[in-house]
């Protein structure tokens, strides 16, 4: 299902647990792996030693390649490495399209913190540009299931949610995993006066019909499949229904670059991204 992976190392700690399992991805799919480092040409990294310049990013960058090569070599997986200059979140987009890669993988950091604004920013932007489905880890010091044995696929029957949806179906094809399917109500967008019975009603329709034409599709592949439709913020449903189904991923739909629908259901993705206690892989339509 995947061929070529794409992985942005940047040596943060825990990141181990999110390479080992790009890792164990890779050796599922046979496919081969990319280890990519981007020193941030936006900051002052030039350090003078005599009559050398040395930029101390590039030399970094080395060293955290070489530190996540000892890891891919002790699991057997075939891997390239490479250390290029750029802002990181444009640079991991375009080297993925122009590497000929079909995934990438990246890992996020905590919920607080100068790291997590920082280097999560970098994840978000890459979730929100990149045109190949993007995976997405909290690192930690625990490691994450795999083979996934069911997935949660959140859907509100929008275009974005479907590429996502036949992404999901196919993964979990390959996988003999079985899907949740999931689409949340959020009354809270509809504002006061337009908060009515007859509204309500509407989109509780749709999202049901939404549903149900997942759980239908999936099924006519020999998928276990369920449904569900439930009322409440997005993400934070998201979230909590992990935990309730035992899902090992979520696979989502993002959104395209402008416009309003990205900016509300791009937002749903990103705070997914940024709490889930799983891996998230983020689908964008074409």
């Amino acid at each position: 299902m995947y061929n070529s992976i794409l992985l942005p190392v940047d040596g943060s700690e825990h990141a181990e647990i999110v390479q080992r399992h790009a890792a164990e991805l890779a050796q599922w799919a046979d496919a081969a792996v990319e280890l990519l480092y981007v020193a941030d040409t936006t900051r002052d990294s030039v350090t003078v030693l005599g009559d050398d310049v040395i930029d101390a990013l590039v030399r970094y960058g080395e060293d955290v390649v070489s530190e996540a090569r000892e890891t891919f070599n002790s699991l057997g997986v075939d891997f390239d490495t490479a250390v290029v200059q750029g802002r990181p979140a444009n640079a991991i987009v375009e080297y993925a399209a122009e590497g000929g890669h079909d995934l990438v993988v990246m890992p996020t950091h905590g919920r607080t913190g100068v790291e997590r604004f920082f280097l999560g920013s970098v994840t978000e932007s890459v979730v929100r540009d990149a045109d190949v489905p993007v995976l997405t880890a909290r690192s930690r010091d625990e490691r994450y299931d795999f083979p996934y044995e069911r997935l949660l696929v959140p859907t509100d029957g929008s275009a974005s949610a479907s590429a996502a949806v036949d992404h999901a179906l196919d993964l979990a094809d390959e996988l003999d995993a079985a899907v949740d399917v999931l689409s949340v109500v959020n009354e809270a967008s509809l504002g006061l006066d337009t908060r009515s019975t007859v509204i309500l009603d509407e989109i509780e329709a749709q999202a049901d019909e939404a549903v149900g034409d997942v759980v239908a599709t999936a099924e006519s592949r020999g998928i276990e499949a369920a449904g569900h439709v439930t009322h409440g913020s997005p993400a934070q449903t998201i979230c909590e229904r992990v935990d309730e189904v035992d899902a090992h991923a979520i696979v989502m739909g993002t959104t395209g670059r402008s416009g309003l629908d990205r900016v509300l259901l791009g937002s749903v993705a990103e705070r997914t991204v940024r709490n889930a206690d799983v891996p998230v892989l983020t689908v964008r339509s074409e």
